[in-house]
């Protein structure tokens, strides 16, 4: 499961950089977070319309298919997330799976561990790298006659490492593999996400202030005492 993560200050240029992002005359500003939660905006890697081209678009983090037609108050379901072992066969996420994935960047992710009113926080990332990429996928639905994209986070069983944590993970393909994921075909992204793993991802206790998502900066990742 994910469901709240971080990025850090991450230029618009440095994705340009690692991704080969097409570049539109006006560039978006790209804030630092440290509390992103689902429905919230947060900035996304896919196929420019029409095109081979690789963009940055801000989505919705909780995925609202394209054959949505009902006002979003009416939507119950949490999207968030999508186990990658059923996402292709899923009526919610199986378009999406097919023609529109994408990738989440983000600096790391959180994870809650304990009983109810008692629950440990903790911030995972990655070993000497700032920001990496997630698998996803988006969609565009009408709401009440107006556009919504939106995206959902691929999710598989965690590793030995991680699931001291919780029993799943974020899909986080190979550096190599980050822009395959986009263009290739629903075969190749099976192989993708078989092949993903978190051998490079540690973890750290963080205080319980990141339980509130009114609460940011970047005071929420700061290692709390291990006793």
């Amino acid at each position: 499961m994910c469901g709240r993560h971080f990025r850090h200050g991450v230029s618009w240029e440095e994705y340009h950089a690692q991704l080969s992002l097409f570049r539109p005359e006006e560039i978006p500003e790209i804030n630092p977070a440290y509390n992103v939660a689902p429905t919230q905006l947060a900035p996304i890697i896919r196929l420019r319309d029409d095109s081979d081209e690789l963009e940055l678009a801000f989505a919705r983090w909780d995925l609202v298919p394209r054959w949505w037609k009902k006002p979003l108050s009416e939507k119950k379901l949490s999207t968030f997330n999508a186990k990658s072992e059923d996402v292709a066969e899923k009526p919610t996420f199986r378009a999406a799976f097919k023609d529109r994935a994408c990738l989440l960047p983000m600096s790391g992710y959180y994870e809650w561990t304990g009983k109810k009113g008692s629950k440990q926080a903790y911030a995972i990332a990655m070993r000497n790298r700032r920001w990496f990429c997630v698998a996803g996928l988006w969609d565009r639905a009408y709401v009440e006659g107006e556009p919504m994209d939106s995206f959902t986070i691929l999710t598989k069983a965690a590793s030995d490492e991680m699931a001291v944590l919780h029993h799943r993970m974020p899909v986080i393909p190979s550096q190599s593999e980050a822009t395959d994921w986009i263009r290739s075909s629903p075969d190749k992204r099976h192989e993708i996400i078989e092949a993903a793993n978190a051998d490079q991802l540690y973890f750290w206790k963080v205080g319980p202030a990141v339980g509130n998502v009114r609460n940011q900066g970047e005071d929420l990742i700061q290692e709390v005492d291990q006793d």
